[in-house]
């Protein structure tokens, strides 16, 4: 009898340890995430990786701590090789977490979501048709990210922003060279297609209408590249480099009208 007592306070006392456990995990989270939407960088990386050194095969605290890798490294100085490769390491270590985040949850549109943008920023810093196969991972990600359809409007919104900068992107090479580099899918049409629908599944978003503009104009479309210039400015500011993408698409704007 006192044999079974014991059994049942253990069991009890080890499910409110777990459910303290978890609750604390997910209040870490939530304090991380209003760091994130005040652009408090390095507090949220720090709370998401307590969140992490709770739950370490949790992708909520992995795909994060990614995503705040990235956010920091964007805004790094790198004007001397030093700084360049402090920046380099930020977005590895993006990746780092990222391919954990796919490990652990391989069933999630942001684990492949945050391992693309990892990606592309790695990408762009050695320069994109220097790294054909990590483009080439970018555009993998971002598909299987996009067919796996869940985690929501923003979630599936910027998973076609970024599969559509890749091809807008990718495209601006002559065809004949993408080809030899293994880049020959780059479509600019695709591009405007993913941008179209990036924007119904999130209107309203500066860097969408932004890059959409660019990829009209290389598509010789200006009238569309105005609007979409114009949708840029009206849009409200969400993001910590929004007011600079506004004030950017206010100089092209002013370009292309005279």
């Amino acid at each position: 009898m006192k044999r079974n007592y014991f059994f049942s306070t253990l069991i009890v006392m080890l499910f409110a340890a777990q459910l303290v456990f978890s609750q604390t995990f997910e209040e870490l989270i939530s304090k991380g995430d209003e760091f994130y939407k005040n652009f408090n960088n390095y507090e949220a990386l720090d709370i998401y990786q307590q969140a992490g050194n709770l739950q370490p095969n949790n992708y909520e605290a992995l795909w994060r701590i990614s995503r705040a890798y990235v956010d920091i490294g964007e805004h790094l100085p790198n004007s001397t090789d030093e700084q360049e490769k402090i920046q380099l390491d930020h977005y590895q270590r993006a990746l780092n977490y990222a391919n954990k985040s796919v490990k652990n949850a391989p069933d999630q549109s942001v684990s492949y979501l945050r391992r693309a943008i990892a990606n592309g920023r790695i990408a762009l810093f050695k320069g994109v048709f220097s790294v054909a196969g990590v483009v080439n991972a970018v555009k993998a990600d971002c598909e299987k990210a996009i067919a796996l359809g869940n985690g929501g409007d923003d979630i599936q919104a910027v998973s076609h922003y970024v599969y559509a900068r890749t091809h807008a992107k990718i495209s601006e090479k002559w065809a004949p060279a993408r080809a030899i580099l293994g880049l020959g899918w780059a479509d600019l049409k695709i591009g405007i297609k993913e941008y179209k629908k990036a924007i119904s599944l999130k209107p309203n978003f500066v860097m969408f209408y932004l890059d959409f503009a660019h990829a009209y104009i290389a598509d010789d479309n200006e009238k569309l590249a105005i609007e979409m210039l114009k949708k840029t400015i009206d849009s409200p500011i969400e993001d910590e480099d929004d007011a600079v993408k506004k004030e950017e698409a206010k100089a092209l704007l002013k370009k292309l009208q005279n």
